[in-house]
């Protein structure tokens, strides 16, 4: 294997001296590079963003005062056909961050065999603390400072992600389509039906993330039925995965949100917990189940543990108390890459995000091509298709992890980054 010198990695990258997100995306890549023997050149350009921008958001509030915002988009790489990847809105959002989101929705879409590069943007915002008229305000600003950016044919497509949904995705094809004269539905994906979204959006991610688990436990000899779980998180991922799981026989034992954690070894009534969210906004003191502390989740003696809110829950501080079998990644970069070494060694079968998690992206593309088919697809249809890629990506990566002997982490990646590293090498380089 060719030895490989260290890559930059843009502007940013590390300057505080804590290891986040964009760090662990790089070691991944750096191993798969390894693995497949890739030199230094294609290295860097498998590691470097194609096109990135930073807008500020100026926003006139309710009450009339101005308030500066700052927002990112980054093209990671667009080899495999246009960028393609969420926005979100979260106070913890920056430059480095969205610039590890798009290289995993690069590797997504090739694992997936979807023709997209991988794109991400976000915009530095609490949107619980922001009226629906302001976000509104926001979005349309946003959009338009990124107009250059984005489109529905060659350019990149954005899509709902943590703290947006799709009211969010109208506002932007609405703004677009006020730029180009004309309505432009594939715009974005994850829109109202109404709109041109697509029957089975909404829960595409989550059911992606329960098809992979069920298939993950049968592996392992472990029938769905009677087998327990713990679903870290129970937003647009979460809420929909902990239903699904219960709904395929799953014991559900414990459930977070941001403010606290829920547990019941007997197994708590999801759709009851959904009513109470609903009607307290949080799942914190559901009365058939006892509150328990969010880090003793993760540790709890389950069959299955799906992390799925942010990234980097699962770390090198905890991953050696984590006692589920099977982990199934909902969210994007929930395990750094200490942590995945750990579970590793201790046998902890891992689903990577990019396998688990990528539901989304697939309906996504199906919502896209049937915009710009002006002909829509009944749910049914939706399902069977996104069941049947993901089956195909599953045995995929399995068969890439016997080959290679390596977790399904790597297996996924090298698989997805040979596919990208195959399509630099077609399309050749310019000039």
């Amino acid at each position: 294997m060719t030895a490989l010198h260290s890559v930059p990695t843009g502007p940013g990258v590390g300057d505080n001296g804590a290891r986040g997100p964009l760090d662990d995306a790089q070691e991944q890549l750096r191993h798969a590079v390894d693995v497949l023997g890739y030199d230094g050149g294609m290295h860097r350009l498998l590691a470097s963003p194609r096109r990135e921008v930073t807008v500020s958001i100026p926003l006139r509030r309710d009450d009339g005062s101005i308030e500066v915002l700052t927002g990112h988009r980054v093209q990671h790489n667009f080899s495999r056909g246009p960028a393609k990847g969420g926005l979100r809105y979260s106070a913890h959002v920056d430059l480095d961050e969205v610039r590890a989101l798009a290289m995993w929705m690069t590797w997504k879409c090739a694992l997936m065999d979807l023709p997209y590069g991988g794109a991400k943007g976000g915009v530095t915002i609490d949107p619980s603390r922001y009226s629906t008229a302001e976000l509104e305000r926001v979005t349309r600003r946003y959009t338009s400072e990124i107009l250059p950016m984005i489109g529905p044919t060659t350019r990149d497509i954005p899509a709902p992600d943590v703290g947006t949904d799709e009211h969010t995705m109208a506002w932007m094809m609405d703004t677009y389509s006020v730029a180009s004269g004309h309505t432009v539905l594939g715009t974005v994906t994850g829109k109202p039906v109404s709109l041109g979204g697509s029957l089975g959006r909404a829960s595409a991610t989550s059911r992606g993330v329960v098809f992979t688990a069920l298939a993950a436990l049968r592996h392992l000899g472990l029938d769905a039925a009677g087998s327990t779980a713990a679903v870290q998180g129970f937003g647009k991922v979460g809420r929909g995965a902990a239903r699904f799981l219960a709904e395929a026989g799953v014991v559900v034992i414990a459930v977070s949100d941001e403010h606290g954690a829920i547990w019941n070894p007997d197994g708590i009534d999801v759709r009851a917990l959904e009513a109470h969210v609903e009607q307290t906004g949080s799942v914190v003191d559901f009365g058939p189940a006892t509150g328990i502390d969010n880090e003793l989740l993760l540790t709890l003696e389950v069959d299955l543990l799906v992390p799925a809110a942010v990234e980097s829950v699962i770390h090198a501080g905890n991953a050696g108390s984590v006692r589920a079998p099977v982990v199934v990644e909902g969210a994007n970069g929930p395990t750094t890459t200490e942590a995945d070494r750990i579970l590793a060694e201790i046998g902890t079968l891992v689903v990577p995000d990019i396998l688990a998690n990528a539901g989304g992206v697939v309906v996504s593309y199906f919502e896209w091509v049937q915009a710009n088919q002006a002909y829509w697809w009944s749910e049914a249809e939706v399902e069977s298709k996104l069941a049947e890629r993901m089956d195909n990506a599953w045995c995929q990566v399995l068969a890439e992890a016997d080959r290679l002997r390596l977790p399904l982490r790597q297996a996924a990646t090298c698989l997805a980054v040979r596919r990208v590293a195959e399509a630099h090498r077609q399309r050749g380089l310019y000039p």
